[in-house]
């Protein structure tokens, strides 16, 4: 018998367009220091699906075993007295096209196990829920949590501008700058229309905001009242911050309203350099030189497309 219940083990699922593959490996990385191919991730790290644009469900492993049968065995530990529970088949998994688990069999697998559970089964609001997964000829059990996706929400913004972010590739450069908010400060000098403050805001992340231009501010501003959100926001030169702060997320200033020179390019640059420890850079050109010549080092990078643009999003300390 090789089944046992383990020290804790996560298993994320994952769901991304093609556009957004390195993005998204980028943040596995940022966030387990490894990524998949597959859609499925095991870690030991505990992160909520809620963080991530990309994270689709996350089982929280209690058993596992080679065949249904022993996981049956153990659930018959969990006592849940009063309480209800509902069993949820995940149906991310790396089964051939031929062993493919078919909607009936998935409904029955669950009805099985529950079968074994002491609790009451409730499918509309349960107290407990449980997932139940394969992957790599094994079956995993254990507490399920759903993303709830609320950075969906933030597509309706009151003030927007076409070339700024998408919310998801922010949501993905906040996560990729700030993994762990714990004890960090966060600024972004080049914050825009604000799209990167109001996801690292509605993660818990400890972040200012700063752009050159006044109009901008102000629909940042509106922005962050629309979410009831709030950080300091302020109109100003990055050359101005006498504040020094763990990461910057700088996303460089490319459109036909800022005609930016490479001197000024690197002026930025090293003014970020001046101000943080970490940087994660957005940017369309190809800046690895000034990057390199404002005292940064590139630690990790990836490609995302946006429409015409190609954006790079590059880590540097």
């Amino acid at each position: 018998m090789t089944t046992k219940k383990h020290e804790p083990l996560y298993i994320y699922t994952y769901g991304y367009r093609l556009e957004e593959t390195e993005l998204c490996q980028l943040e596995m990385r940022t966030f387990f220091g490894t990524h998949s191919e597959s859609g499925l991730l095991g870690s030991d790290i505990a992160i909520h699906p809620d963080r991530s644009p990309f994270m689709r469900e996350r089982l929280e492993v209690l058993y596992e075993g080679e065949c249904l049968e022993e996981i049956w065995e153990q659930v018959k530990q969990i006592e849940l007295k009063d309480e209800t529970f509902k069993v949820i088949f995940i149906k991310m998994n790396d089964l051939t096209p031929d062993n493919k688990i078919e909607f009936d069999e998935q409904r029955s697998i669950e009805r099985d196990i529950g079968i074994y559970i002491e609790g009451e089964a409730d499918v509309r609001q349960p107290d407990h829920v449980f997932g139940i997964l394969t992957w790599g000829g094994r079956w995993y059990f254990g507490s399920y949590l759903k993303s709830k996706a609320v950075w969906l929400t933030h597509m309706q913004k009151p003030r927007s501008y076409s070339i700024a972010l998408s919310t998801r590739v922010a949501r993905a450069v906040a996560n990729i700058a700030v993994p762990d908010p714990a004890t960090v400060k966060a600024i972004d000098p080049c914050c825009g229309i604000g799209t990167v403050l109001v996801e690292a805001l509605s993660m818990g992340i400890d972040i200012v905001g700063r752009d050159i231009n006044h109009f901008v501010v102000q629909g940042t501003r509106e922005n962050l009242v629309h979410f009831d959100l709030h950080t300091e926001v302020v109109c100003g030169d990055i050359s101005e911050v006498t504040s020094h702060y763990d990461v910057a997320v700088v996303d460089m200033p490319y459109n036909h309203f800022s005609h930016t020179t490479p001197e000024a390019q690197l002026s930025l640059l090293q003014h970020t350099r001046r101000i943080a420890d970490k940087a994660v850079i957005v940017t369309v050109g190809a800046i690895d030189e000034l990057i390199a010549s404002a005292g940064f080092t590139i630690q990790d990078r990836c490609t995302t497309r946006k429409g015409n643009f190609i954006r790079q999003i590059i880590v540097c300390t």
